[in-house]
Formats: structure tokens, C-alpha cells, sequence
């Protein structure tokens, strides 16, 4: 554990110990396993996408456009759901595993049928889907449906709304300020 603590602070993703009914410390990523107490024993370092790096947004604009227009959502909520997940970065890999523009779960993308999550058009498009499933299952609730997207449905049926998790609440924030801007 001495040498983990001792690696540089630009490490990938976060670290979280636990430690079994036998005395034996694992090491994880990604904690998944329920009733398990984990503990953040060293946080990832956190990269800001600078604006002089020249993200073009208007890239995928005609992939938005398509899946806009089959699957009846809103190309600025598309775009803004893209902004928000992956910075237009069609090659984000989440550190809980989430994939491309729109980062789709591999289990989300699997039952989408998209089988290339870092193929901008099939995750967009697999992203389009999923939107309009979500926005039908809430009645059309565009704050339900986004944090059911960050959070999962489960989680929003759970609360009985935005679950009280600070990273859906400003996701959900900020896809909303996003969509009023690309509108």
C-alpha cells in the first residue's frame, strides 16, 4: 500500500481499499461490490478541458442532426448531453467504464445494440435512443430523464427524483445550462 500512496498524483482514476473478513486489503478502481465499506485512498487527478485546445463542437453536428431527427430528441439536448459527458471527446473512457461522446455503459450499450461505443455515430445514436426512452419513461421530465442518464432509472425511482447525489445534480445543472446555450 506504501508504494500505491508513493505513485504520482497523475494517476487515472481514483483508488479505494477494503479490507475482507479474512484481513486481506483489496485494491480498486471501481467499487461494486454492495455492503463493502471502501475507502478513497488516493484521489485521480481531475483534467479541466482547456478552451484554447480548439474542441470543435460543431463536429458531429450532421450524426446529431440524424439521430435527432429519428428518435425525436432535441439535437441540442443531444449535443448537450455530449458536451457534459465527454467534451466531444468520442474516445472518453469514464473512470467507472462509461464510453464515447455520450458515454454509454458497456451493459447500457450491449441492450442499445450499439456495438462500437467509441464509433461517434452508433454511440450518438445509441445515446438519441436511450434519451428518448428515458423522456418517455419520466413524461417527458427532461430533469428526471437526465439524472436517470447520470444515475440510472433505479436511483430516480428510488428518490423519487434527482437522488441527492452532488455529481447527478450538477450534471443535470449542466446539461440544462448547456441546452439553453446550444439552443
Amino acid at each position: 500500500m506504501a508504494l500505491i500512496l508513493a505513485l504520482p498524483s497523475s494517476s487515472d482514476a481514483d483508488i479505494y481499499k477494503y479490507e475482507d473478513a479474512e484481513g486481506i486489503t483489496h485494491l480498486t478502481n471501481v467499487p461494486t461490490q454492495h455492503g463493502i465499506k471502501y475507502v478513497l485512498i488516493m484521489r485521480e487527478k481531475r483534467v479541466l478541458f482547456d478552451k484554447k485546445l480548439g474542441v470543435d463542437i460543431s463536429r458531429y453536428d450532421h450524426l446529431i442532426a440524424k439521430a435527432s431527427q429519428k428518435y425525436n430528441v432535441e439535437s441540442a439536448l443531444i449535443k448537450a448531453v455530449i458536451k457534459a459527458e465527454s467534451n466531444f471527446n468520442h474516445m472518453a473512457v469514464s473512470r467507472k467504464g462509461a464510453r464515447g461522446l455520450m458515454q454509454l455503459m458497456p451493459a447500457t450499450a450491449s441492450s442499445l445494440q450499439v456495438r462500437d461505443s467509441f464509433h461517434p455515430e452508433n454511440n450518438i445514436e445509441g445515446g438519441a435512443r436511450y434519451l428518448r426512452y428515458l423522456l418517455k419513461y419520466f413524461n417527458g421530465n427532461l430533469s428526471l430523464a437526465l439524472a436517470a442518464y447520470n444515475a440510472g432509472e433505479n436511483a430516480v425511482i428510488r428518490y423519487g427524483g434527482i437522488p441527492p447525489y452532488r455529481e447527478t445534480q450538477t450534471y443535470v445543472q449542466r446539461v440544462l445550462s448547456y441546452l439553453d446555450k446550444y439552443k
